[in-house]
């Protein structure tokens, strides 16, 4: 068998590639700090009163993320909220809890006082 003749192409081609570049691994997204009020000034506790209470469901990370606040300050936004009866707790728990919108009538209820008097029952008895 001849020697092989070496295609002068072939060669040029593979001398001049060099080696694959690396992958480039990204750097991930970037969150952005948030700057969130540690104090409520009264535009935001007026606003925590008014807007609050109307909520569906409420909860400490929902009240900070609506009003800009830290959680520490949305969990005491949440106690002075129930103790004006303005909210109902559904869940509560040491690391979570959840919350609605007291109803009308609850609030109207709070500030009247209740009538605790039970009508009188009558029972007929029947000779048999």
């Amino acid at each position: 068998m001849a020697p092989k003749k070496e295609d002068p192409k072939k060669s040029a081609k593979s001398s001049g590639g060099g080696k694959a570049k690396k992958k480039k691994w990204s750097k991930g997204k970037v969150k952005e700090k948030l700057s969130n009020l540690v104090l409520f000034d009264k535009i935001t506790y007026d606003k925590m009163l008014a807007d609050v209470p109307k909520l569906k469901l409420i909860t400490p990370s929902i009240i900070s993320e609506k009003l800009k606040c830290n959680g520490s300050l949305a969990r005491k936004a949440v106690k002075e909220l129930l103790s004006q009866k303005l909210i109902r707790p559904i869940l509560t728990h040491k690391s979570q809890c959840v919350y609605t919108r007291a109803s009308a009538g609850a609030r109207a209820g709070a500030c009247a006082p209740k009538h605790t008097q039970r009508p009188p029952v009558i029972y007929k008895l029947c000779d048999m």
